[in-house]
C-alpha cells in the first residue's frame, strides 16, 4: 500500500498536517473570543435551518441525558432541523427523544420517516420542522461497510418548497466518496423526476473535513458547487473539525456557525450547526 504524500517541509503527512492547522485556528480562536455572525431567518422566503449529531444523549461527561440535547435544540430556534444517532444503534431502534416533549418546549414535530415502530428516523437521521408538510419522501441505503443511510425529503413550507437530505456517513474515504456519488445521483433523479430543479439543502455529519480535492465530497461539488472549509465543530469543547455540514444549491445558504454555548459544549461531542437559509435567493439563481 503506498504511503500517503507528506509536507516536504515538516515531514508529516498532509492530512495530519491539515489538521494541526484546524487544530491551531480552533486555539486561536478561543484565546481570541472570534464569533461568526450569527444567521437569522425572518425575513421573508427566510428560514433557519441546522444540524446536529446528538451523540445517542450522551453527553461529554458520559451522561445519558436526552432533557439536554431538547435543551440545545431549543437554543437553536430552528426551522428545519437533521439530527442523527437520535435512535438506539442496536435492538429495538426506539428514538431517544421524548417526542411530544421537544415539540412543546422547541414547536418542532418529528416527521414519520422511520420505518420501525418508535423510531425517530432511518439509520439514526432524523427530520424535524416548525411548519410545514411532508409532499414526498426516500430512504436510501448508503453503500459500504456499515449501515448508514439517507433521507430526502421533499417539503411544503411557508418559505416555499424545499427538498432536505439528511445524513451521516462512514468513517472510511472510500465509502464516503462512494456515499456521496450515490447522493449526487439522487439528486439528479428527483430533478429529472420533477422536470426542474428544486432548491435542494443537505445536512448532516458527513465525517469529512478537508476541503477541495483530497476531500471525499467532491462528487457532491457538480450540485452545491465548491466545497470550502466548514465551521468546525468537533470536539464539542474545542472544536477543530468540520465534520458536520450545512449544504446548498446556489443561493440557498448562508451563514453557517456551529452553535457553541455552555449546554452544547456539554451535551454531546458534536456542536450543532445553524445557518440561513433563501428560498427566494435560491429561486432566483435556479431561474438565472
Amino acid at each position: 500500500m503506498a504511503s500517503p504524500p507528506r509536507s516536504p517541509r515538516t515531514g508529516f503527512p498532509i492530512e495530519i498536517q491539515g489538521a494541526f492547522r484546524q487544530l491551531q485556528g480552533a486555539l486561536a480562536r478561543r484565546r481570541g473570543g472570534i464569533r461568526h455572525p450569527a444567521s437569522e431567518g425572518g425575513a421573508e422566503g427566510c428560514i433557519v435551518a441546522a444540524s446536529y449529531n446528538v451523540h445517542k444523549c450522551v453527553g461529554i461527561d458520559k451522561r445519558f441525558d436526552p432533557n439536554r440535547i431538547i435543551g440545545v435544540i431549543d437554543e437553536l430556534k430552528a426551522d428545519v432541523l437533521a439530527l442523527q444517532e437520535a435512535d438506539r444503534r442496536f435492538g429495538q431502534r426506539v428514538g431517544l427523544l421524548d417526542a411530544a416533549s421537544l415539540e412543546r418546549r422547541t414547536g418542532l414535530t418529528v416527521l414519520p420517516v422511520a420505518n420501525t415502530p418508535g423510531g425517530h428516523g432511518w439509520h439514526g437521521n432524523a427530520l424535524l420542522v416548525r411548519e410545514g408538510r411532508l409532499l414526498r419522501l426516500r430512504r436510501i441505503a448508503l453503500p459500504g461497510a456499515e449501515p448508514r443511510g439517507a433521507l430526502i425529503a421533499e417539503l411544503k413550507l411557508p418559505a416555499g418548497r424545499l427538498r432536505v437530505i439528511a445524513t451521516h456517513l462512514g468513517l472510511m474515504r472510500r465509502h464516503r466518496e462512494m456515499q456521496a456519488e450515490t447522493l449526487r445521483e439522487a439528486i439528479a433523479e428527483g430533478d429529472r423526476r420533477a422536470h426542474s430543479p428544486m432548491p435542494t439543502l443537505l445536512m448532516g455529519d458527513l465525517n469529512e473535513w478537508r476541503p477541495g480535492v483530497p476531500s471525499s465530497l467532491v462528487p457532491l461539488e457538480e450540485v452545491f458547487g465548491p466545497l470550502t472549509t466548514g465551521a468546525p465543530s468537533f470536539p464539542s469543547r474545542l472544536p477543530f473539525l468540520a465534520l458536520d455540514r450545512i449544504l446548498g444549491t446556489p443561493g440557498l445558504v448562508s451563514g453557517v456557525e456551529a452553535h457553541s454555548t455552555p449546554l452544547a459544549r456539554l451535551a454531546s461531542d458534536h456542536l450543532p450547526l445553524k445557518a440561513r437559509i433563501d428560498l427566494d435567493a435560491a429561486q432566483g439563481a435556479l431561474a438565472a
